[in-house]
């Protein structure tokens, strides 16, 4: 947070700033992902540009107060275009002291801390591992410290609406938010209509909402505890009507978009998986339009069932995280075979096994490019921002379709939950996706090839277009069942020349910062965010450092190769052990240096910066 300007003392002091990172944290049941997402929605109706960062434990719900258990959201607003959620927070807003021991680190020196100091009871303080209370022993001596007892004035807030105590403790998150609201400058009406909307089958829950929200807010403005409250203006953004989007909500308006563009019918068959089962759900909403979904008995039975509905002509899709596309392998590996279209989303998190659920990371590139048996290749794409998942989503639509092939997207944890605005695009102004079914009787031949090298799609039911798929290797032209040796090689290269030839239909990367020079930091999926911010730091400083962002992955774009050798070093920074750059050393030869992390965490900006500095002065 930067100040540009100090408002002038009046009754009330406003600070002009030009961006916050504030972060609301406690107990997974505190309601904190709903506190964020309603203080989110109100920073873009105020008109900036937001980046979000939810995050959740794993455990369905952890013993109250324990650290297993804590539920954060971050949020950075700004009057200027924004990359990421944010580095250090500005603003920890802490339910109990497990939530402050969890996200004090994050906190830079001097930021405010706003605690429920009700919650600090010995007992409290022993679930998170304190032998002393730290809003007495002098720790917390560094930060902006305000204590509120949060759980008695909410409890007086909603006083004589007949609530139970539990009831009336589960809207103290609302009491946080109103104070919240005050501090950075926030109004009501928009949160006050959701609430009313949200509970209108229960008066006295609306009610008691609506009166701690507003006595969070008027707390703020007459408590005389703070120096000042804070405002962020508008960010230039340009004309058109937006929505706050995360990357699973763009991912399901994507697929609604290609199966328009292309006239087909949309299947998504799929089991649910953390963090990728929101698309299920919303996909499941959207009846209306025409969308079929199958919440499958396994993972298995999702991607065959997807497959089927590919061979019937639908535009299918199946969604999952890494641990659920390893059961999917060998169906993929049939979708490969069969040469039909099909879209696998995978939304990465922290691996092997179950892992890190709740928790990102960028791990499943190998997985991706080889997780199958056979020589069995297809196009990887990967989303770069939540919004840029409906982008992505479009066109691993439209290469599956038009090249018939399973097309996996990557996106992650990180970029699945986040949320930033998004320009709602004009459906007419999309290319369309032409992909016809094929009808021509006399010239049937079910592995015949396109200039594309892709084979007809010809759906059953068509009078005279019988023919016969599996995954038993196929004739050349016929599709005959064919054991020959001499055909299962040429099917083999023929497959990979067509996935090769992607490259021909994708845009070529593009390059920010100069065209050569000593250092090029390539990234690919959800860094784009920390890597962009830090390349646009250090070239302010005079830096020869310039960048290039991967959305596709196999194939890689056309000018790729070109690119690499017109830069003395290579920095590729990734949310695994270094994948992308393994790749990278096997197409280019290129002894390119890694940056890994593997927290389940994103990266922060200064930890790109640091290694692009460390990089440099190596030379």
């Amino acid at each position: 947070m930067s100040t540009t300007e100090e408002g002038n003392q009046s009754e009330r002091r406003i600070q002009e700033i030009d961006s916050a990172t504030v972060r609301f944290a406690g107990d997974s049941g505190d309601g904190m992902q709903l506190v964020g997402g309603q203080f989110t929605t109100a920073s873009v109706f105020s008109g900036n540009d937001i980046s979000t960062l939810p995050d959740y434990p794993a455990e369905i719900r952890a013993p109250a107060g324990v650290l297993a258990g804590v539920s954060g959201f971050q949020i950075n607003f700004s009057s200027h275009k924004i990359h990421t959620p944010g580095d250090v927070i500005d603003a920890l807003f802490a339910m109990n002291p497990a939530a402050l021991k969890v996200n004090l680190a994050d906190l830079k020196r001097g930021g405010l801390l706003i605690v429920n100091s009700e919650s600090f009871s010995q007992d409290d303080l022993e679930k998170a591992d304190y032998s002393d209370n730290p809003l007495e022993d002098g720790s917390l001596e560094d930060y902006r410290i305000v204590s509120i007892p949060i759980t008695s004035m909410n409890r007086g807030a909603v006083e004589g609406l007949g609530l139970d105590r539990k009831a009336a403790d589960r809207c103290k998150n609302f009491f946080v938010l109103g104070l919240a609201y005050w501090i950075y400058n926030r109004p009501l009406d928009n949160t006050l209509a959701w609430i009313d909307r949200k509970f209108t089958k229960n008066p006295a829950l609306r009610d008691a909402n609506r009166r701690t929200l507003e006595a969070g807010f008027h707390f703020g403005e007459t408590a005389e505890l703070f120096d000042s409250s804070y405002q962020v203006r508008k960010a230039p953004i340009a004309p058109g009507t937006y929505a706050k989007i995360t990357g699973n909500e763009a991912v399901v308006y994507g697929l609604l978009a290609a199966s328009h563009l292309s006239n087909k019918p949309l299947f998504y068959g799929s089991y649910p998986i953390t963090p990728a089962s929101d698309i299920l759900h919303q996909l499941a909403g959207l009846k209306q339009f025409g969308v079929v979904t199958f919440q499958a008995e396994d993972e298995i039975a999702a991607v065959c069932s997807a497959i089927g509905a590919a061979f019937g002509g639908s535009l299918a899709a199946t969604g999952t995280s890494g641990p659920g596309v390893s059961l999917k392998s060998e169906a993929i590996g049939l979708a490969v075979m069969t040469e039909l279209p099909l879209v696998i989303v995978n939304v990465q998190r922290g691996g092997p096994s179950t892992g890190l659920p709740t928790k990102t990371e960028q791990a499943d590139l190998f997985q991706a490019l080889f997780g199958r048996h056979g020589e069995c290749p297809l196009p990887v794409l990967a989303a770069s921002t939540p919004a840029d998942c409906f982008t992505m989503t479009i066109e691993a639509a439209r290469i599956a379709m038009e090249f018939m092939t399973p097309v996996i997207l990557l996106t992650d944890g990180y970029i699945a939950n986040g949320s930033e605005p998004w320009k709602i695009p004009d459906l007419n102004s999309l290319p369309k996706i032409n992909v016809e079914y094929y009808v021509d009787i006399e010239r049937f031949q079910p592995y015949a090839r396109n200039e594309r090298l892709s084979r007809p799609w010809a759906i059953p039911g068509t009078p005279d277009l019988m023919h016969r798929i599996g995954g038993l290797e196929k004739q050349h032209i016929t599709g005959a069942v064919s054991y020959d040796g001499e055909n299962h090689e040429y099917m083999v290269k023929l497959r990979q020349a067509k996935i090769d030839g992607v490259e021909e239909d994708i845009p070529n990367a593009e390059i920010f910062g100069d065209p050569s020079g000593k250092l090029l930091v390539l990234s690919w999926g959800g860094v784009y965010g920390a890597a962009q911010t830090a390349v646009e730091f250090v070239r302010e400083s005079g830096k020869s450092v310039s960048s290039v962002h991967l959305k596709y992955l196999n194939p890689f774009p056309k000018n790729l190769k070109k690119i690499l050798p017109n830069f003395k070093k290579i920095l590729i920074p990734e949310l695994n052990l270094g994948q992308l750059r393994y790749i990278i050393r096997a197409h280019f030869l290129i002894d390119a240096i890694g940056l890994n992390k593997t927290q389940g965490k994103p990266f922060r900006v200064d930890e790109i910066v640091e290694a692009i500095d460390r990089a440099l002065e190596a030379e």
